[in-house]
């Protein structure tokens, strides 16, 4: 992978490591880190060496959310035309694409969050998987701040994360909500006392996770993700077809054998993936 402006990235024991690096500038979200993020993620996803990505950051803060000169520059919103506004759709949705790889990704996606988390970085963490927070960390809707709606997949997926009620004060007021709260809500599986206990936090969990084989995991974070939108009647259904799908006598006589004699499994990596455009 050529080099990246706005993140790094290493890939150790199956665990993929993202960083978000430019603390100076609040790890905002401008052109550059809107390409170098989906870039990654698509090699992430069609690749095998990793089995779980672990997204943390550095400085001060998380992420300030949207670089607001990227609205001014490289996406013109312009409302003058009905003609502007259309492209204005087709800008939103190539943001909201490219964090929707994190939830579509066939790996789990853990954030370690420190500081501020605010508007755009609520859309990305959102999107993960598991969320571990710095006892400093804050979570703020800042769009309706500065007079927008927040666009990129908060309003959809916090409410189904913590309560109604709660996601509407957020929206509508703008406060930040503590780390202490997020966990008491459960936006947060757990809130450390340094952003490096939070990033030790969502490694170990993501040693675990890369210890179990890689298709039951895939299996595991489509089911889970079907229920989330589904009837109980038809996420069963899917289920049995998901598991029929995917079973392996092989893949389970080996996880009791490692079990009972305390070593680790040795597992298959999923299948690379190719597009359409790399074939032939």
């Amino acid at each position: 992978m050529t080099a990246m402006h706005c993140f790094s990235l290493t890939i150790d024991n199956h665990i993929a490591h993202l960083v978000l690096k430019q603390p100076e500038a609040l790890n905002t979200m401008g052109p550059v880190f809107w390409r170098e993020l989906d870039t990654v993620l698509t090699d992430l996803h069609q690749g095998n060496t990793a089995r779980v990505l672990v997204i943390s950051s550095t400085g001060k803060h998380f992420s300030a959310g949207m670089a607001l000169d990227t609205f001014a520059g490289a996406i013109q919103m312009n409302d003058q035309s009905p003609e502007g506004r259309a492209a204005m759709f087709d800008s939103l949705t190539d943001m909201q694409s490219t964090f929707t790889k994190l939830e579509k990704m066939r790996i789990p996606v853990i954030a370690a969050i420190q500081g501020g988390c605010i508007g755009g970085a609520v859309d990305m963490v959102t999107a993960c998987c598991i969320r571990y927070a710095s006892a400093d960390a804050f979570f703020c809707i800042q769009e309706i701040n500065i007079g927008m709606v927040a666009d990129v997949g908060t309003l959809q997926r916090l409410p189904k994360l913590i309560p109604m009620a709660v996601v509407k004060e957020l929206a509508y007021t703008g406060r930040r909500l503590s780390a202490e709260h997020a966990a008491s809500y459960g936006l947060v599986n757990a809130v450390l006392p340094t952003a490096e206990d939070a990033l030790a936090a969502a490694m170990q969990c993501a040693k675990e996770i890369a210890s179990k084989p890689p298709i039951a995991i895939w299996g595991t974070k489509q089911a889970v993700h079907y229920a989330r939108d589904h009837t109980v009647d038809e996420s069963l259904t899917q289920m049995g077809w998901l598991q029929a799908a995917i079973w392996s006598n092989r893949h389970v006589a080996e996880a009791v054998t490692a079990m009972k004699t305390k070593r680790a499994g040795d597992f298959p990596a999923l299948a690379p993936l190719k597009s359409f455009t790399e074939l032939g």
